[in-house]
């Protein structure tokens, strides 16, 4: 029977849609799942959604909850990390003390300066999920959502190699379905592929099921509306030429072109620390769950399977062929870009596990605009493994949003208030002061 853990199952919103995608396989009608949290309380609510989703589907899947990691680890063949170190309060650090300064993010978890400490903060997390899952799981497949993905997986097959290590994200997903939804098609008419690093991967193959390309459907979408224009993808696809997949508050910060000044900001309708509220929303989004739940009442589960975990699971488990898109170590994968990489390419899954397909060069002008992403991501991992204090900072030297804003005197003050802010969770190489 398979098994399936969930590491940050407090997680609960996200839980939810991940066992409502499982439990509707018939193959998984007895699915064994186990979930783990660090917060007794929310991993309390996921279990009693988990519960819930199980009575809901007519399912009679096997539901454990434990507090200790290694118990939850037993006998997995799937392991699910979707944890957050440091939770909203260091998610609310890594916004506001860059934006006190004048270096404005969106969202902050992915790369420049909120990506770079979230993932430091969550490296020694990871390298203690891994330890354990040498030992005690170790043909386990690792499949890791949290952010900041390409940093995170990068660092898992750093210090786990054995460990099969997939990262997994819907945003190829999403932007195919949408810009489908968007020339009035839907996205099952469609082929699509993309390739590049998680969020900002390209889409590079798009096409009708009879092999008509799409693309001048959309430019001419985009040409005749000026709102569209207004968005950032839609500036990023006009100046570079393939579309990005990642959402436009996402994109904007990985640019130096869109938070720098007022007038773009208002040009291209960005909210600066937008993920704040995103985050006070998730808050409140589990006290609803938490409520209803407590009193007998109904939630709510998504009709459309989004999400790559379940379908996975559901390939290798079953031998049922699938196409998703991963992000792995870059073996020859994307050939204009370093080999250490971590990239985002199509991958087939089967019942022999996942092969990745090779995509060749990028386009020169997509990887141009990748390349300034990896540097950070590189660097800030190799600080992460020397414990290098001055590495992170000049890691951020080469983000563009950054750099775009900040002197290298105030990156270098922000990167000290971020350590004190983070300082419980990060190793004590890196509280050196520089």
């Amino acid at each position: 029977m398979t098994r399936v853990t969930f590491i940050g199952a407090g997680s609960v919103v996200f839980t939810k849609q991940l066992l409502t995608d499982l439990l509707r396989y018939p193959e998984f009608d007895e699915i064994e799942i186990a979930l783990h949290d660090i917060d007794a309380e929310r991993l309390r609510v996921a279990q009693a959604t988990a519960d819930y989703v199980n009575r809901r589907l007519g399912a009679h899947a096997r539901v454990t909850a434990s507090a200790d990691r290694r118990t939850a680890l037993a006998g997995a063949e799937f392991v699910i990390n979707m944890i957050q170190v440091g939770g909203i309060e260091g998610t609310r650090a890594d916004l506001e003390i860059p934006a006190r300064h004048g270096l404005l993010q969106t969202i902050g978890d992915t790369t420049g300066v909120g990506g770079v400490f979230r993932g430091l903060r969550t490296f020694p997390v990871l390298t203690g999920i891994l330890t354990d899952m040498q030992e005690i799981c170790p043909d386990a497949y690792f499949l890791n959502y949290t952010n900041p993905m390409t940093m995170n997986v990068w660092w898992a097959n750093l210090v786990a190699p054995s460990i099969r290590t997939v990262g997994l994200c819907h945003s190829v997903y999403w932007t195919a379905h949408d810009l489908a939804e968007l020339i009035g098609l839907d996205v099952t008419d469609t082929r699509f592929r993309a390739a590049g690093l998680n969020h900002q991967s390209w889409l590079l193959e798009w096409t009708t099921l009879d092999g008509d390309d799409l693309y001048p459907r959309l430019a001419k979408r985009i040409a005749d509306d000026p709102e569209l224009q207004r968005r950032v993808r839609a500036e990023i696809f006009r100046r570079v030429g393939y579309y990005p997949t990642e959402t436009s508050e996402h994109s904007s910060e990985y640019l130096s072109w869109f938070l720098r000044s007022e007038s773009q900001r208002e040009t291209y309708r960005l909210r600066p620390l937008e993920y704040l509220q995103i985050s006070e929303d998730n808050v409140a989004e589990f006290e609803q769950t938490r409520s209803a739940l407590d009193a007998g009442e109904d939630i709510e589960l998504l009709d459309e399977a989004s999400e790559y975990a379940p379908q996975l699971i559901h390939s290798i488990a079953t031998g049922t062929r699938r196409e998703i898109h991963a992000n792995i170590p870059n073996a020859g994968l994307i050939s204009n870009l370093p080999e250490a990489q971590v990239v985002e390419v199509p991958c087939v899954v089967d019942e022999q596990g996942i092969h990745p397909v090779a995509m060749g060069d990028l386009p020169i002008e997509c990887v141009t605009v990748n390349r300034a992403y990896a540097a950070v991501a590189g660097a800030a991992v190799e600080a992460a493994r020397r414990e290098d204090p001055t590495l992170v900072r000049r890691a951020l030297l080469a983000d563009p949003n950054t750099m775009s804003s900040v002197t290298p005197e105030t990156l270098w003050q922000i990167c000290a208030e971020l350590t004190e802010a983070h300082a419980r969770h990060l190793p004590a190489g890196l509280l050196s002061r520089v």
